[in-house]
């Protein structure tokens, strides 16, 4: 990922999720910093990013880069242990955003009550996207 504005659009994308509830909890806060560190955002961009959080959407635009943006998006709308029905609405509205399968988007929401703490391992996640793009 290459490209400052695709970088803050993710964050913008992972601090509306959050959102989606009205709470926003500690652990997502720095769960989305650390993503944030990671893609090599500084604190202050962070911190302005989550006062306005007004990015506009781009999208990654290699299939493995939106795959891993809505495994982000499940991990860290699972990271409070609650699930809240907005939040399913505005990640599948994310996903569909970024040309990801709906179909294949249900089949990840369907699956991540079989792992612990609701964490869909990489290699379950990319089977899922290959099976519905086939």
């Amino acid at each position: 990922m290459n490209h400052k504005k695709e970088r803050l659009s993710l964050l913008s994308e992972m601090i509306h999720l959050v959102r989606s509830d009205h709470d926003i909890n500690p652990r997502e806060y720095e769960f989305i910093y650390r993503v944030a560190k990671r893609l090599g955002v500084k604190k202050e961009e962070f911190d302005h990013l989550f006062r306005q959080p007004n990015t506009p959407f781009i999208p990654p635009r290699e299939e493995s880069g939106r795959i891993l943006q809505l495994h982000r998006l499940v991990l860290l709308m699972n990271i409070d242990d609650e699930i809240h029905p907005n939040e399913i609405v505005t990640l599948k509205e994310f996903g569909v955003r970024m040309g990801l399968s709906p179909y294949a988007i249900d089949r990840v929401l369907e699956v991540m009550d079989d792992f612990p703490n609701k964490v869909v391992p990489p290699d379950v996640l990319i089977d899922i996207f290959k099976a519905y793009y086939n």
